[in-house]
Parts: C-alpha cells; structure tokens; sequence
C-alpha cells in the first residue's frame, strides 16, 4: 500500500480556495491501488489518516458515513 503524506493546513486552505471538495481530491487519485494517506501538522505530527480504498464505490461508502458522523458530532455539540 502507497504511503502519501499531505500537510493538513495547506491542504484544506487549498481546498478552501479553489472551493474543492476533500472527496473530489480522493477520486482522482483512485487507481485499483489502496493509499494510506496521512495527514500531518506543520510539525510533522500525524492528526489523522485515511485509506483510500481501491474503488470509487468504496470511497462513495467511506464519504457517506464520513458525512454521517460528523452531522452527529455537530448534533451533539448544539
């Protein structure tokens, strides 16, 4: 599995300022090949990380509940 290190901050400001969604980046690297993405703070400390699966399919799974689960974090917050 292909190891890619992204550094979170630029990454969403990026996102942010082209009005891209996160989902949109991740689709276009799908290539039958799963991928640990990790995401990285400026001091290289790792916040969190994502395996992008090998299918759209897969990743269409993974953005539902990934949507679904932070709607109930907000809930939860309110």
């Amino acid at each position: 599995m292909k190891k890619i290190e992204i550094k979170a901050e630029q990454f969403f400001e990026l996102l942010r300022l082209k009005d891209t969604p996160m989902w949109e980046i991740f689709a276009q690297m799908i290539d039958g090949e799963e991928k640990d993405i990790v995401f990285l703070n400026e001091d290289q400390t790792v916040l969190f990380n994502y395996i992008l699966p090998s299918t759209l399919e897969k990743m269409e799974e993974d953005r539902k509940q990934f949507s679904k689960e932070f709607a109930d974090k907000l809930a939860e917050r309110n």
